[in-house]
């Protein structure tokens, strides 16, 4: 059953005490009375809109047209203790002014230089100026800069040209210092005996027996089924693949290189 109807009970035929639960009391604030009072005080103040007496303006003293606003001075006004009438500050950058249709220019004056005379010296002084040497290309006529062409030998005529360049020559030099140090370390093992170097036999029989065991994975590879369809059979071709690579490897090794050193064990 729900709560609102409860079981039935004997118990809830015998009449029941009432009990008065006390409330607490309301919260006041302390500062009450204070906010009553500032609310009252300037509650009424600006009840007439604005002040009570107001000065009334007087006939005489009405507002002009166009009185407020702003005014430049002219230039005939006093604008400072030194008397001295308006001027803008770019008046003296300003250009002179265009001439008149009556203005007449000034005649008779001559510049220092006679530029006549000046072109006619500069003319008969001056160098020839050389053609710019061009190639024809087709029957045309069709011209093309020299220069520009390759086919003008000026890498040939270089100081410099079929010397070896100083960068290939330091190069060089580096590599066949490294191999002298390398040299000088692998003689100082062998002189204490911890490597030995290799035969010509010894190395032949060593190429020669890589080559045999890439031989016999080899074959093994071509008897392989054409279909790979499970996986026993493709981690078997992965194998020999593998095998066959790491050989083919270290032939590749042994017969570029004619010195071998084996460390001692």
């Amino acid at each position: 059953m729900s709560d609102a109807y409860p079981a039935e009970s004997i118990y809830n035929l015998l009449p029941r005490e009432e009990v008065d639960i006390q409330k607490p009391p309301r919260y006041t604030s302390k500062f009450r009375e204070r906010v009553k009072k500032d609310a009252q005080k300037d509650k009424a103040a600006n009840r007439t809109m604005g002040p009570a007496k107001v000065e009334v303006p007087s006939p005489e003293n009405y507002l002009l047209k166009h009185s407020k606003e702003p005014r430049l001075p002219d230039k005939g006004d006093v604008l400072d203790f030194a008397e001295k009438p308006f001027t803008h500050k770019d008046d003296e950058r300003k250009k002179p002014r265009v001439p008149a249709k009556t203005d007449h220019p000034v005649m008779g004056i001559q510049t220092k230089k006679n530029f006549i005379t000046a072109n006619a010296i500069e003319n008969i002084m001056a160098v020839p100026k050389k053609p710019q040497p061009t190639y024809v290309d087709t029957r045309r006529g069709d011209k093309q800069p020299l220069e520009t062409s390759g086919l003008v030998p000026k890498f040939v005529k270089k100081k410099d040209y079929g010397h070896t360049p100083e960068y290939l020559l330091q190069r060089k030099e580096e590599v066949r210092r490294a191999q002298e140090e390398y040299d000088e370390y692998v003689k100082e093992r062998l002189r204490q005996g911890a490597m030995k170097q290799l035969s010509e036999e010894e190395r032949e029989t060593v190429l020669q027996g890589l080559k045999q065991n890439w031989e016999v994975l080899h074959r093994q590879y071509q008897g392989l089924s054409v279909v790979t369809d499970t996986t026993p059979k493709k981690n078997r071709k992965e194998r020999l693949e593998l095998q066959m690579k790491q050989l083919e490897g270290n032939i590749e090794l042994v017969e570029k290189h004619k010195t071998i050193y084996i460390a001692n064990q």
